[in-house]
């Protein structure tokens, strides 16, 4: 799944170099582990010239302040996102069995 806040970088030939965008995706994984949102359960990784950042979040607030801070971290880098919000609302009706 392609978010709309995926990021592009200027040209081809302008792309940063593989091993600079991993030490940007390093700091990345560091920073959501440890700022507000301690999210661990999130993955970064590269694909295809591409960051592919995936996992479940609590909430959409949480989703929108992980993509904030991917944004921060990573621009000028093609991001696709794949962040699913995990419903933790009570059932509004009783499960027929």
């Amino acid at each position: 799944m392609t978010d709309p806040v995926a990021r592009q970088g200027a040209a081809a030939g302008d792309a940063p170099p593989a091993a600079h965008v991993e030490y940007r995706v390093a700091h990345l994984q560091d920073r959501l582990a440890a700022e507000e949102l301690g999210e661990l359960g999130v993955r970064t990784e590269m694909r295809a010239g591409a960051v592919v950042v995936s996992g479940t979040v609590p909430s959409a607030r949480c989703r929108e302040t992980l993509l904030r801070i991917v944004g921060e971290e990573l621009a000028g880098i093609t991001v696709h996102s794949d962040i699913v919000v995990a419903e933790t609302t009570r059932p509004d009706h009783a499960e027929e069995l």
